[in-house]
């Protein structure tokens, strides 16, 4: 039986949108966070009914935000998870309409795209497949598209590949893809991100660089906004709910090598480190840094120093970890590259 993923939705029974967060999810609760709500008026809409997007961007600030609200509106969508202790958007299976899973609904506008924006996705979706010789459901769409919210004038096509292994052989093809119609992006958006993204989270411009160059997963398609997510597959799902369970330290600051980067695909992102300097924080030690800030995704690879803000946790049954884009944390943290 598929298991929930990263980047799957939920939609509820009053009619909100939610896209779940990572592999691990308690009895009868989907972790998520909210994207899009009913609306008067607004740029999304499937037929009558138009939506507003709640979050432009995953941040932590924004997702306290839709906290805040869902608080007031709909409380029984807030739990404090036991196993984190962190309190968070959990929505209850009895609360679902429906559960979107991405890679069917690729099958189905592969077989009958509706509109202009399908067959672009239709089309993207084979080029990969066939240039790195990956099987059509290896990949998924999500967003807007997954919903049928999208607009052709406007949205962005959101394909995800499941797996590492896959995730490595597109990788290597997807440079050598502009004759086909998948170009980088230009300088000037390019530009426009490092000034948006500096300011968005409060990094220096030279760590905005450095992530950006690193970024190989944004694209245009035939001039269309094309992100390529990865997204893990049903074997690579290891852990099961209340497998590990986590108490709060605080916050932490270290710098510290990587030593395993094979997970730093996925969201969240896991970084294995050591030779850890602890800078803030009360030092021992430290196993693993984890980003579920999207932003740190492919942020760092093996045998590169990383300096790192984030939330200390030790793990109950021994280990502990370093989170970033944790809720404890009023700015999530950061992670860059030292040397």
């Amino acid at each position: 039986m598929r298991r929930p993923k990263d980047r799957d939705f939920v939609e509820t029974v009053d009619g909100l949108f939610f896209c779940v967060v990572g592999y691990v999810h308690p009895p009868g609760r989907y972790t998520a966070y909210l994207k899009y709500t009913p609306a008067s008026v607004g740029k999304w809409a499937r037929g009558e009914v138009a939506y507003r997007r709640e979050l432009p961007y995953y941040h932590v600030h924004h997702v306290r935000r839709t906290l805040e609200w869902l608080e007031v509106a709909h409380p029984s969508y807030l739990w404090t998870d036991p196993t984190t202790e962190l309190r968070f958007s959990h929505v209850p299976a009895e609360s679902i309409a429906r559960y979107y899973v991405p890679e069917r609904r690729l099958a189905e506008l592969v077989a009958s795209p509706a509109d202009t924006l399908e067959r672009e996705t239709r089309d993207l979706a084979t080029l990969l497949a066939g240039v790195a010789g990956l099987p059509l459901d290896a990949f998924g769409v999500s967003g807007s598209i997954l919903l049928g919210l999208h607009n052709p004038a406007f949205s962005d096509i959101d394909l995800l590949v499941y797996g590492a292994d896959h995730t490595r052989r597109l990788r290597a093809v997807v440079d050598d893809l502009a004759r086909e119609g998948l170009t980088p992006l230009p300088e000037e958006r390019r530009a426009q991100w490092r000034t948006d993204t500096a300011a968005r989270f409060g990094l220096e411009a030279e760590t905005v660089a450095d992530l950006e160059a690193r970024r190989w997963h944004y694209r245009l398609f035939r001039g269309r906004y094309v992100s390529l997510h990865s997204t893990r597959a049903d074997h690579e799902i290891r852990e099961a709910y209340g497998d590990r369970r986590w108490t709060s330290l605080g916050r932490a600051v270290v710098e510290a090598r990587v030593v395993d980067a094979g997970e730093a695909m996925f969201l969240p992102a896991v970084y294995r480190v050591a030779d850890v300097r602890w800078l803030e924080g009360e030092p021992g030690p430290l196993d693993e840094v984890v980003a579920f800030e999207g932003l740190y995704c492919n942020a760092a690879e093996r045998g590169e120093r990383i300096l790192v803000t984030g939330h200390l946790e030790a793990e109950r049954a021994g280990g502990r970890r370093l989170v970033v884009g944790s809720g404890f944390l009023p700015d999530g943290g950061a992670l860059r590259v030292v040397r």
